[in-house]
């Protein structure tokens, strides 16, 4: 009797091992917890980026009462993800070479466009849907997430199934 191979190992899965990832992920989602818990407010990353606009745009959309009277706690949240970034990065990474690519400046511009547009089509992003919207089942957020999967995942395929390297 053969036994079946199974096509990706766990450990595949966890390159750095499994704590790393459980840990961020707790963090995350206690982070999501805390800032819902004391204001109300799902910590979606593109609604914080796009409230930072009403700083320096009179465009009605970026104006709105709920993002004026929170922007500054919210622009705090946003300098924060990109501080602990950068802090982790710099000084407690254990190989400072994971934050380089070889893909051209185009394709990342390219690429963060394109991000940017899919949020507006989806009224939000991976953390607000992906974190806080399916951690409370909102249907919405099921959807959004399962469409942002299956586009990421046919992208990639078509990518490497055109031989596209960095």
């Amino acid at each position: 009797m053969e036994t079946l191979v199974p096509l990706l190992a766990v450990g595949d899965l966890f390159p750095r091992g499994i704590l790393p990832y459980l840990l961020g992920g707790l963090l995350v989602g206690l982070g999501a917890a805390v800032i819902y818990l004391a204001t109300g407010i799902i910590a979606g990353a593109s609604t914080f980026l796009e409230s930072t606009l009403s700083y320096v745009s009179d465009v009605d959309r970026f104006n709105r009462f709920k993002y004026v009277q929170s922007r500054n706690w919210r622009v705090v949240f946003t300098l924060g993800i990109v501080s602990g970034a950068a802090i982790w990065g710099l000084a407690l990474a254990p190989d400072p070479t994971i934050w380089t690519t070889d893909v051209q400046w185009w394709r990342l511009l390219g690429g963060g466009i394109l991000v940017g547009v899919g949020t507006r089509l989806g009224k939000g992003c991976t953390s607000g849907h992906g974190v806080c919207g399916v951690g409370s089942l909102s249907n919405t957020s099921l959807v959004n997430v399962a469409t942002f999967l299956a586009f990421a995942i046919g992208t990639a395929q078509l990518v490497q199934a055109l031989g596209v390297s960095p």
